[in-house]
């Protein structure tokens, strides 16, 4: 049995899936320790949900892990753990996942965006930062914007909390560009959009769907705590 944790990285997880593949909405603390003991023989993790909730526990991945499950992670909170217990066996897939692990994204904030719930599909509200960082370097690629431009924006848009950041909002706090190149910035902003959070989750869905060997077996030995056992 493969399991997916998936939400406003790809909202379209369903369709895209395939029937191999169940698809379960943004992780909480202990949803992966239920897949392991419902059997799961690989896990996708993408998506988890943070703030008022406990998150995903590197414990359960660790025990997934120890249980010969192949577990993944890409994207979003997917790509912080991946980073954080890859020299224990889970995998990581994508830029983001890359970001994190060599140390040029340091930030837990970085992937974060305001969404709403799995009945409106979670339609996003703000933007990632990773997503707006992975525009910029398109636009200077494809040289529609300059190396000061792009320094402004990136600037804007760090300073700015998850939670109000819209290309709106990170536009408007750079005063150095004149008014009218501002305009014209906005329409090659959301033109030129990468989504890389989408881009990585999908590559966490291939994997996850040419998955067809168990996982080797651990470098290391599960320590069950008291507090993993009263958990």
């Amino acid at each position: 049995m493969k399991i997916v944790f998936v939400g406003p990285s790809l909202p379209n997880a369903h369709q895209l899936a395939g029937t191999g593949i169940k698809v379960r909405p943004p992780a909480i603390q202990g949803d992966l320790r239920r897949a392991v003991d419902e059997g799961a023989t690989a896990i996708g993790l993408i998506d988890g949900a943070f703030e008022y909730v406990a998150p995903v526990w590197h414990k359960e991945i660790l025990f997934g892990l120890a249980n010969g499950v192949t577990i993944y992670g890409a994207a979003s909170m997917g790509a912080l753990r991946a980073a954080e217990c890859q020299a224990f066996g889970m995998i990581g897939v994508g830029e983001i996942f890359r970001g994190y692990a060599s140390g040029g994204l340091v930030d837990d904030a970085d992937v974060a965006l305001l969404h709403g719930p799995e009945e409106v599909n979670y339609v996003a509200v703000t933007l990632p930062l990773v997503n707006v960082t992975a525009t910029l370097a398109r636009c200077r690629r494809k040289d529609v914007i300059c190396a000061q431009e792009e320094r402004w924006i990136a600037e804007s848009a760090n300073a700015l909390f998850f939670k109000a950041r819209t290309w709106v909002a990170i536009v408007e706090r750079c005063g150095e560009i004149e008014p009218l190149r501002l305009a014209e910035l906005l329409t090659i902003l959301k033109t030129q959009y990468v989504d890389q959070k989408r881009l990585d989750a999908l590559s966490l869905i291939e994997a996850l769907r040419q998955t067809s060997q168990p996982s080797a077996v651990p470098s290391f030995d599960f320590n069950r705590t008291s507090l993993w056992r009263e958990h």
